[in-house]
């Protein structure tokens, strides 16, 4: 936090966010390109054999579009100019710099990306996407990450992810959390005859995390490596609630059949083999989610 003062409580609301001052709101445009497909801290450069399997369209381009919801820190949010940042970012844009283009990021609601995708107006989808069959049926995921789902509550107030009945629980709209994960713990408390969890679903999770502290829910659901940073930056307001659960892998998304899903994927094994993947996620705190392959629809593999 950059300031200290005692606020009324709509001015804490905003004040909360997890990237300080920073306005996290994902809108319906707004785009920020990065550029570092040729500039980057990390290293990367060309390599021309990828670079020559790229789609013309793109190739000709010079340039990956990419529909991102940035409000998941510390995967995708932004910085104080409002650009994309994040290790999802990083490793699109290393990405982006194997094979030799830039990355043209659009913010964008998270449920907004994959219908973007299959309209052809973004390239790629990546925002901490949970690989899952039927997100298969729209779209091919690049795998390059495991994640699992973990809960936090307010400091001091003890939460049991699997005996949440008639508790409010925050969400982000459109994510794993939202669509399956507590919609399937709320059934089991109806099906037991109890009440069903009350679902608070919030554009972004910037949004879902402050009605946390703020104490309008009980619990938040999200992602293991988000709950985790907001918790890190939020240690004196909210705590754990649980263990890390149901591990899944996270997928760049890609227009379903495309072959430029086959060329992120070799990008990304190059990067992996190189040393530069893990340096990313060393960097940002998150390696204990790193795979050594990527892979293609892990989803519909297990």
């Amino acid at each position: 936090m950059r300031k200290t003062l005692v606020l009324p409580v709509a001015a804490v609301a905003a004040a909360l966010l997890l990237a300080g001052c920073v306005d996290n709101s994902g809108g319906s445009g707004g785009s920020g390109g990065s550029g570092s497909g040729t500039k980057n801290s990390y290293g990367v450069t060309k390599d021309d054999a990828l670079a020559k399997t790229l789609p013309s369209k793109i190739s000709s381009a010079g340039k990956l579009t990419i529909g991102i919801d940035a409000t998941y820190a510390p995967n995708e949010y932004k910085d104080s100019d409002g650009k994309p940042i994040g290790w999802d970012v990083d490793l699109a844009d290393a990405i982006a710099a194997k094979l030799g283009v830039t990355t043209d990021y659009t913010i964008s609601k998270f449920d907004n990306i994959i219908p973007s995708i299959t309209g052809g107006r973004y390239d790629l989808g990546v925002s901490s996407f949970t690989d899952t069959t039927e997100r298969e049926k729209q779209v091919d995921f690049v795998n390059y990450y495991s994640a699992g789902v973990l809960w936090a509550s307010q400091k001091g107030k003890t939460v049991d992810p699997d005996n949440a009945c008639g508790l409010k629980v925050a969400v982000e709209a459109g994510t794993y959390e939202d669509t399956d994960e507590v919609p399937a713990k709320s059934k089991a408390c109806t099906d037991a005859g109890k009440p069903a969890i009350q679902v608070l679903k919030f554009d972004g999770q910037d949004q879902a995390t402050n009605a946390l502290v703020l104490g309008q829910v009980d619990a938040m659901s999200a992602d293991s490596p988000i709950t985790e940073y907001a918790i890190s930056k939020q240690k004196d307001k909210i705590q754990a609630a649980g263990k890390t659960f149901d591990v899944a892998p996270y997928g760049i998304a890609v227009d379903k059949g495309s072959k430029l899903t086959d060329v992120i994927k070799n990008a990304l094994q190059s990067l992996i083999d190189d040393g530069t993947y893990t340096k990313i996620l060393t960097k940002w705190g998150v390696q204990d989610g790193a795979v050594d392959k990527a892979d293609v629809n892990a989803a519909s593999k297990q």
